[in-house]
C-alpha cells in the first residue's frame, strides 16, 4: 500500500496555466521508501554522535551555572537591542564586550563546546547521509537515460 501526503501548491488556482491547474497536489510514497528512511533515522539516533548530544543536552539543562550564564546573555542582548534603539552606541559597546565575555565563559566549560562540536557531527553526517542518497540517485537517473551529470537539472 502506498501512503498519501497532501502538500499545499506554491501557486493559487488560476485560468491561465494553460493545464489543469490544482490548490493541492497528492504525491504518493511507497511504503518500503518511508520505512527505509525510518530504519535509517533509527539507526542515526543511536549513532555515538546522537547519544553524547542528548547526554551532554541534558547536563547543560541541568546546570545551574550553565543556566545562569545563558541568561544573563540573553538579558544583556535585549539591553543591546533597547540602547540600539536609542541610538547609544557606547552603551552598546559595552555590553557588547560583556556578551562577549559571558560567552566565552560559557564557551570554555567543557560540556558546551563538546556540545557544540557534536552538533557540528551531526550535522556533517546528516549531510553524508543526504549525499550519497543524491549521488546515488542522480548516478542511478544518468546511467538509465544515458545522459551527462552536467546540467541534468536534478540538484542544481
Amino acid at each position: 500500500m502506498a501512503e498519501h501526503h497532501n502538500h499545499s501548491h506554491p501557486h493559487p488556482h488560476t485560468n491561465q496555466c494553460g493545464m489543469e491547474c490544482y490548490t493541492n497536489t497528492e504525491m504518493i510514497v511507497r511504503e518500503d521508501i518511508l520505512a527505509k528512511a525510518k530504519e535509517l533515522a533509527d539507526l542515526i539516533s543511536t549513532s555515538n554522535e546522537v547519544q553524547f548530544f542528548q547526554r551532554a543536552e541534558r547536563q547543560i539543562a541541568n546546570s545551574d551555572h550553565i543556566q545562569t550564564l545563558i541568561s544573563s546573555i540573553k538579558k544583556k542582548q535585549k539591553e543591546i537591542v533597547a540602547f540600539q534603539s536609542f541610538e547609544n552606541v557606547k552603551m552598546v559597546d559595552k555590553i557588547e564586550k560583556e556578551v562577549d565575555e559571558l560567552q566565552d565563559q560559557l564557551d570554555s566549560i567543557p560540556v558546551v563546546s563538546e556540545f557544540k562540536q557534536t552538533q557540528e557531527d551531526i550535522n556533517y553526517l546528516l549531510q553524508l547521509v543526504m549525499s550519497v542518497i543524491r549521488d546515488t540517485i542522480s548516478e542511478k537517473i544518468n546511467v538509465e537515460e544515458g545522459k551527462v551529470a552536467a546540467g541534468s537539472g536534478y540538484g542544481e
